[in-house]
């Protein structure tokens, strides 16, 4: 006869599999210290560096070194191009990830995998991409030049280039989020009468309010601080068309440390205080996803 072996219990159960709860105390710390090591050698130490290097020459050296026109031109066109690419794609992302999540359509997969396009392609390439279609010797060159629109060299360029590598952002965190809701809510505001903005309006765009904040953030993020594509349609016409990394790059090649640091120090603050809203927004989507969740259980 086969012999009955008793119940484990879920504490025994735990011993015996990999929970960290009742992992060796010295394996929990190895574990901690090599993640808290790795984050302070490639992210804390970095920072701390900039800043150091920023303040080198003293306070009063690096607010002159902000004050220069050149990097004031370069601050001013960053934020210009941050303020037009950022807009248009929340109305993008918003248009894209309502009409995948919520209709069905042929051409839905392609959409969503055009939409991933910017993530697998080099930011070099899509600039030569802008080039290629409106640099001079372009397809829409020489119409461009007949009619006096110049593109590529100027912002227009670099605004279309930021566009091309950012507009993933906001899409990419909308459409979990709205295919997780559901459409019962839409569907009984449609039942009582309301319009489809109305719908959109009072019923969707509460509901994923935290989880647009969060693509805008990401999206506001990579838009300032892009380097490759607009290094290609910018031409770094100095205090024209650099934005704050390229002309971080210029400086740092004319050894001007502390002034290259000075700007990038204002990249770097940026980047915290994305990382801080990007925590915040972070615990608030997965709470509506949670919310979400339950409400389509029930």
């Amino acid at each position: 006869m086969s012999k009955v072996l008793p119940l484990q219990t879920t504490a025994q159960r735990d011993t015996h599999g990999l929970n960290p709860v009742t992992e060796p105390r010295a394996v929990r710390w190895l574990l901690t210290g090599i993640a808290l090591a790795f984050l302070a050698f490639f992210l804390v130490v970095p920072l701390v560096a900039v800043f150091v290097q920023a303040f080198a020459k003293g306070i009063g050296y690096y607010f002159e070194s902000l004050k220069d026109p050149d990097a004031w031109s370069a601050i001013k066109l960053t934020l210009i191009t941050a303020a037009i690419a950022v807009p248009l794609n929340i109305v993008f992302g918003l248009a894209a990830s309502w009409a995948i999540a919520k209709f069905e359509f042929r051409g839905k997969a392609l959409l969503t995998t055009l939409i991933d396009l910017p993530f697998s392609v080099s930011p070099v390439i899509s600039g030569l991409i802008y080039v290629l279609m409106f640099g001079a010797q372009g397809w829409f060159g020489p119409w461009l030049a007949a009619h006096d629109v110049q593109i590529i060299f100027a912002v227009p360029g670099i605004v279309l280039a930021t566009i091309f590598v950012t507009f993933p952002f906001v899409a990419r965190e909308l459409i979990p989020l709205m295919q997780a809701q559901g459409n019962d809510e839409e569907e009984a505001a449609h039942v009582l009468g309301a319009s489809g903005w109305q719908i959109f309006r009072r019923v969707t765009l509460p509901n994923v309010k935290w989880g647009l904040l969060y693509g805008v953030i990401l999206c506001n993020a990579r838009a300032m601080g892009e380097f490759g594509a607009v290094s290609v349609v910018s031409g770094h016409i100095r205090g024209q068309t650099d934005t704050m990394p390229l002309h971080v790059e210029i400086l740092y090649n004319e050894y001007n440390f502390s002034a290259a640091f000075a700007v990038a120090s204002l990249l770097a603050l940026l980047a915290l205080v994305t990382l801080a809203l990007k925590l915040l927004a972070e615990r608030r989507m997965s709470q509506a996803l949670t919310v979400a969740k339950a409400t389509a259980q029930h």
